[in-house]
């Protein structure tokens, strides 16, 4: 009867027009008769790129798809001078069976080939803009490959059949990548006739289905909105008659989606660092293609959210490393690779945006994060880069506390949208752009054998886990219900001791957790009460990758590795504590073992760390 009551709930959380979105969306597939069902296209022909006419820019193109492909930008796939198969699984070789038939078809998950995003993601097209940068450096043998593996992939994806038509995002990511390489060549206004017929091609499969996009919340909605108008104002701007509907469309719901899914203080609604990116990367090549094109701006809020979303991200991201708290769920997207900067350095994206949006840089040294300004032409800029503060992100559900060369990204729940992962109340500890307390990250969405419980539960994070389960009880392979809600929120504090922030939570089987936190510049001290579980409390602190040493004392443990010293006390007697072995994945479908601390108490108590470097 509970879980009755909070699927009923979850129900209403979600949004009960969004829910009812989905439901008949579904239901009209599953009978055939959605008008995304009745879609005919046929595959264009021709030449899609003619040689760029404009001066070489003698810029740094990005190293892959030369000898080898990368995948999820850790994988590498051999490659010779020949396409590859578009329907094989690149790690397996083994290739879906369904190549032939309507993408509405094929089942979400085949056991056969695998996570269908390993087949999707060489059809993600990167490969277009790492071509089309040599292209215009003067290299016509790339400009031939680059027209000679579009033409492969239409022969081998006819419209709307097979896996690669599946996913209105994955082919909206592909018109954003050919959208970005007609930017590098400088060919948006004077496009071929096969690439404006594989642009149309690709927003008929998107528009039917961006009711669906949207009713997710998430960056489906803003990268196929970002397609639509994009994809409409190129054919518009071309002189096609049907460009202007898909132009309109998108426009809307991109303002729609900005509106919307941006919190004021520029927390996106999927609470992930990487999926901030993908939005916040989407909106800079729609401003970048709106400039090039002289079309008309968006409104103030679009423009407002998209600032708002830079200055979060800035604010999350080192400036040492480029990297930021591995926070919830990571596909491993990233859809504007124009330099060879590490996957996990997202400098390059905040760079281009605060460009854009704020009108100034956010890094007044120069290095590879300024390549995106250079190749897409961006100079109207000011060298006043925004500062690093204390931040409440409450609308958001984050603290951002800093002290000298150490800061913490403090996890909370404020659950507009649904969560992907029960991280509450979990902390990020960052010294000298070294991620000291870390996040395990999200692995994948459908490994062999299932890891997404593992990756997405409490028990991956720098929290308190009670009674073995979830802080939230899982419904779905996406979804989790009974949404935590904090009580006792306070601003930050500064005082001579430190800064500090503070929350609570009661969850849907009575278990209380209130954590304190106040950082200085040699340490952090975490506070932690708990009560109202039934059998015990476990807190896990994940650990750089080292070699620790534990040693059990006369009123806690004592854990070190020479440069970082943690001392774990409690006012109850510990069950155990020990050091295990957890998994720690930067990289979508990439998992490394990382030591995990637990302290294990049995009744109601306080737990204080003390982290000393």
């Amino acid at each position: 009867m509970m879980l009755f009551w909070i699927r009923l709930k979850s129900i209403v959380d979600l949004g009960l027009t969004e829910v009812f979105k989905v439901a008949v969306y579904r239901l009209l597939i599953k009978l055939r008769i959605h008008p995304v069902c009745r879609i005919k296209g046929y595959s264009s022909s021709g030449v899609f790129f003619g040689a760029s006419i404009l001066p070489k820019l003698g810029l740094s193109s990005i190293s892959s798809w030369d000898s080898s492909g990368s995948l999820f930008s850790y994988i590498d796939v051999p490659l010779d001078e020949s396409p590859p198969n578009w329907q094989a699984n690149p790690i397996t070789g083994i290739k879906s069976e369904f190549h032939l038939t309507p993408w509405w078809e094929i089942s979400d998950f085949e056991e056969k080939t695998g996570d269908v995003k390993l087949v999707w993601e060489m059809s993600r097209m990167d490969w277009v803009v790492a071509f089309a940068q040599r292209a215009r450096n003067g290299d016509h043998k790339s400009l031939d490959r680059l027209n000679t593996w579009l033409a492969h992939w239409l022969d081998n994806n006819p419209p709307y059949l097979g896996v690669n038509w599946k996913c209105g995002q994955e082919a909206s990511i592909r018109v954003i990548h050919l959208c970005c390489a007609a930017l590098i060549l400088g060919q948006e206004r004077s496009s071929l006739l096969g690439l404006q017929e594989l642009i149309r091609l690709h927003l008929r499969r998107i528009a039917p289905t961006i009711h669906y996009a949207i009713a997710q919340n998430n960056n489906h909605g803003t990268s196929e909105a970002a397609a639509l108008f994009i994809g409409g104002s190129w054919l518009t701007a071309l002189g096609a008659l049907d460009g202007e509907k898909y132009e309109k469309m998108g426009r809307k719901w991109l303002e729609d989606r900005a509106s919307k899914l941006v919190e004021k203080d520029g927390s996106f609604s999927q609470y992930s660092l990487n999926y901030h990116r993908m939005a916040l990367d989407t909106f800079s090549i729609v401003e970048v293609w709106l400039r090039s094109l002289n079309f008309q701006t968006l409104s103030p809020n679009f423009y407002n959210s998209a600032a708002q979303a830079t200055l979060w991200l800035h604010q999350m991201v080192s400036p040492v490393s480029g990297d930021g708290p591995n926070l919830g769920a990571n596909d491993g997207s990233l859809i504007l690779q124009l330099t060879d900067s590490s996957y996990r350095d997202y400098r390059p994206s905040v760079q281009l945006a605060s460009a854009l949006f704020l009108g100034r840089r956010a890094y007044s040294k120069t290095g590879l994060w300024d390549l995106h300004l250079a190749w897409l032409g961006i100079t109207n800029y000011e060298s006043d880069p925004t500062r690093y503060l204390n931040c409440d992100y409450d609308f958001g559900g984050y603290k951002i506390l800093r002290s000298a060369d150490a800061n913490i990204i403090f996890r909370y729940p404020r659950f507009r949208y649904r969560p992907s992962q029960a991280d509450s109340m979990h902390i990020d500890l960052w010294v000298n752009g070294i991620n000291v307390l870390s996040d395990a990250g999200s692995y994948s969405y459908n490994s062999i054998p299932d890891m997404s419980g593992y990756f997405n539960g409490t028990a991956s994070h720098n929290t308190v886990q009670f009674d073995d389960r979830d802080q939230m009880p899982k419904l779905g392979r996406f979804l989790f219900g009974s949404w935590l809600k904090s009580k006792h929120v306070p601003p930050i504090s500064v005082s001579d001791a430190g800064v500090s922030c503070s929350a609570s939570y009661r969850d849907y089987r009575g278990a209380e957790h209130l954590r304190q936190v106040n950082l200085n510049d040699t340490s952090l001290n975490v506070y932690d009460y708990v009560k109202g579980f039934k059998r015990k409390a476990v807190i896990r602190w994940r650990l750089p990758d080292s070699k620790w040493i534990l040693e059990n004392t006369l009123n806690g443990v004592h854990v070190s590795n020479g440069v970082y010293v943690l001392t774990v006390k409690s006012d109850v007697a510990f069950i155990r504590a020990e050091i295990v072995e957890g998994w720690k994945s930067l990289f979508y479908m990439q998992k490394v073992p990382v030591s995990v601390l637990e302290v294990e108490i049995g009744a109601s108590g306080s737990i204080t760390t003390e982290v000393n470097w």
